[in-house]
């Protein structure tokens, strides 16, 4: 016979499957129709890294790049060749709305494995309806994507504690081997992974050594291969990295990395950013961004208090390790220290909008956490009345908290508007003269910062002599007027040193100057 139990969770899941996807869909369509799901520049270069793989003058997996890492663009590979969904942006939102949907479902699990069905409950909820997990889902960000994983691996890591526990070897295996492939996948797509991945190894150490002698023996190729398998995703970017550019840190150290961005953009005499050389600074900083992402004015910090309190009343095991969902905060601490990534937002010095979206990757903490507050404060009371208000008073808190932020508007949608408008500004009036050219023409361009022009004109990336065609690129650059029909210069970019040096054969025939950014010429060559 069935089990009861097991059936209702199943529909429970299919549930809140059905209403994630409803929420998830009809932001999209909002999103989309107000025309704002391309408004962060790094959501344009994610489409199109994963679009010159398959259009490029050397196609191919080289075509990945260095910085970001690959797996957020290999899921976008199915959609981006379709040249309607690449020019929209729907090709890079598909991954991440499936991601939401997947996120909310884990959610439920990983609240179900640690929490009561009513602490789970309001862990969904409050992950599922956060503003600013909505409008991110909606587009070719990478972070649903990467906070789905996170849940569903730390959901494994906690089942393969709890069958540790009850010395269910092959249910301990069946979760190693599946914590394994998830984190693989996170640490292909963002350095966080990375950072969790390698605390993940030591939990996962500690609990096989922990366990009865005769199932910590038959676990012991399982483990050596989970941590086999979570190494070889940073030794695969290495090499990677290392094949291409002769050094396998390119991505930490070369000059797209997040260092060699705070280098070109901090100028001389500038101060450094909040938190340099301070993690205690960069940790007000994340924090603050983490409470700004679930409410903003006098409710900021209500939300952070019950997953505050949740946290420090976690008990079981499993409980414990959910705590995984916290190693966001030292790494980014650490990366705002110490790693050139800085945070800005409005309230605080340098009063502006950078990186808000960080805050972001302590959201599942938060939710799950404030389950978990919510079981142990109705175990306190044994009075059902009570019990029902105490979740109310919760639910009603979320509810309040995200109607402020929605009220303010969430503020990584913020962000995305206020940097948008020089760039979108300047890459319509560049798409407005690449549409001038001849069909088939070749271009020769530095793609890092404006490839969303391309875009909007509908010119093939197989058409643009860029930065990632490596050799071509290179001996491009040694003759501008031998390379391609027309030439694409940015002050300060890498062509516009090109011609400066080798102005010959190259005719200005039209110039772009808009408002904070630099002087841009287009040229005919005499090819």
């Amino acid at each position: 016979m069935p089990d009861p139990v097991h059936s209702r969770a199943r529909s429970e899941e299919r549930i809140v499957g059905l209403l994630a996807a409803v929420i998830s869909i009809g932001a999209f369509l909002y999103f989309f129709h107000t025309q704002q799901i391309l408004l962060y520049g790094d959501a344009v270069a994610h489409l199109n890294i994963a679009r010159r793989v398959v259009d490029s003058l050397t196609p191919g997996p080289l075509q990945l790049g260095t910085v970001w890492l690959p797996f957020p663009h290999l899921l976008m590979l199915p959609f981006v060749w379709v040249d309607r969904l690449w020019q929209s942006g729907i090709a890079g939102s598909l991954p991440s709305m499936a991601a939401y949907v997947a996120g909310v479902l884990g959610m439920l699990r990983l609240g179900r494995a640690v929490t009561s069905p009513a602490g789970a409950r309001v862990a969904t909820l409050a992950y599922a309806a956060n503003p600013n997990l909505i409008y991110m889902q909606s587009t070719a960000m990478t972070e649903s994507i990467f906070l789905a994983l996170v849940i569903w691996a730390v959901y494994f890591v906690a089942e393969y504690s709890h069958a540790i526990g009850a010395q269910e070897e092959t249910s301990a295996i069946r979760s190693l081997y599946r914590a394994a492939a998830i984190f693989l996948c996170a640490i292909l797509t963002r350095y966080d992974g990375w950072f969790l991945a390698a605390v993940a190894v030591i939990v996962v150490l500690v609990l096989a050594v922990g366990a009865p002698v005769p199932l910590r023996r038959r676990l012991g190729r399982p483990v050596r291969n989970f941590v086999l398998i979570v190494a070889l995703g940073p030794i695969a970017w290495l090499i990677y990295n290392y094949a291409i550019f002769g050094n396998g840190f390119e991505f930490a150290t070369g000059p797209y990395s997040a260092r060699g961005i705070a280098e070109r953009t901090t100028r001389l005499g500038d101060p450094p950013h909040p938190g340099f050389h301070s993690p205690k600074t960069a940790a007000i900083y994340l924090l603050k961004t983490a409470r700004l992402e679930v409410a903003e004015g006098k409710r900021e910090r209500m939300l952070f208090i019950i997953a505050l309190v949740g946290t420090a009343l976690a008990v079981s095991s499993t409980a414990r390790i959910a705590w995984l969902l916290w190693v966001p905060l030292p790494f980014y601490m650490l990366s705002i220290a110490y790693g050139g990534v800085p945070v800005f937002i409005p309230q605080w010095w340098p009063f502006s909008y950078y990186n808000v979206r960080y805050g972001l990757q302590l959201l599942p903490a938060l939710c799950l956490f404030m389950g978990v507050a919510v079981e142990v404060i109705q175990r306190l009371v044994q009075n059902l009345a009570a019990q029902r208000a105490i979740l109310l008073v919760v639910v009603g808190a979320v509810a309040a908290s995200y109607t402020s932020v929605w009220r303010q508007t969430p503020i990584c949608l913020r962000e995305a508007r206020v940097n948008a408008v020089s760039r979108v500004g300047f890459e319509s009036a560049l798409a407005a003269e690449l549409r001038k050219l001849p069909p088939g023409s070749r271009l020769l361009m530095f793609t890092g910062n404006y490839v969303g022009a391309l875009q909007a004109a509908g010119i093939d990336l197989k058409q643009v002599v860029q930065e990632g065609n490596y050799r071509i690129w290179d001996a491009a650059l040694t003759a501008p007027n031998q390379a391609a029909d027309y030439v694409f210069a940015v002050d300060g970019d890498p062509v516009a040193a090109a011609v400066k040096h080798r102005p010959q054969g190259l005719t200005p025939i039209a110039e772009i100057q808009t408002p904070e950014k630099p002087r841009a010429i287009l040229y005919r060559t005499h090819r």
